[in-house]
């Protein structure tokens, strides 16, 4: 029963800053330091949800050849922070995560 009451919390804490733009429009301005710190928010997200897969898709770390979660994310990492093109990055790091998933 606990968790219902945590997902209801948590249906209501979403629901209600997402209802707050939408009543308060433009009227309410954020500090510049709050501004400067959301900027951050996307990068954190998704390093928290990209790490943990790729260093231990079985629960366990993995950092051999083996992990093709690993050696995806590494050639994404290797083709996107240099040139910025996302598309491509995504791309060969399925490309290579299939090759690997294929060869083991």
């Amino acid at each position: 029963m606990t968790n219902w009451w945590m997902i209801l919390g948590m249906l209501l804490v979403t629901q209600a800053a997402r209802t707050s733009f939408l009543v308060f429009g433009g009227k309410v301005t954020f500090p510049d330091w709050l501004n400067r710190g959301l900027h951050f928010v996307p990068v954190a997200v998704l390093t928290a949800l990209i790490v943990p897969m790729a260093l231990a898709p079985q629960g366990r770390i993995d950092v051999s050849p083996h992990n093709a979660y690993l050696l995806g994310t590494l050639v994404s990492i290797a083709i996107a922070l240099p040139r910025g093109k996302i598309l491509p990055a995504i791309m060969l790091s399925f490309c290579v995560y299939g090759l690997v998933r294929w060869l083991i």
